[in-house]
């Protein structure tokens, strides 16, 4: 069953934030995940909080995802997360099909 990646991203640094983003998909493109939507424009429909960058990655499983989170090589990535963004990340099962 697939499993999504949802980041909702504020950038604090744009040097830092391109070469994390860089790193980022080199990594999700090596463990199988592809991007569904990559900081499009976001319009809110309901509730009060504005919409920040929205980020979606779908893997193949939930189990792919989590060994894409847990690699070295996106840990390179999460270095440089932390000064480059700050974000509410969330990992979502998909629907069992019919």
């Amino acid at each position: 069953m697939a499993a999504y990646v949802i980041s909702e991203v504020e950038m604090r640094d744009p040097e830092g934030f391109e070469a994390y983003r860089t790193l980022a998909a080199r990594t999700i493109a090596q463990y199988g995940g592809r991007y569904l939507v990559r900081g499009g424009k976001a319009e809110l429909a309901e509730g009060n909080l504005p919409p920040k960058a929205i980020v979606i990655v779908e893997f193949n499983s939930m189990a792919r995802l989590k060994e894409w989170y847990a690699s070295a090589e996106y840990a390179e990535a999460l270095k440089l997360r932390q000064t480059a963004l700050e974000r509410r990340l969330l990992f979502v099962e998909g629907a069992v099909p019919d």
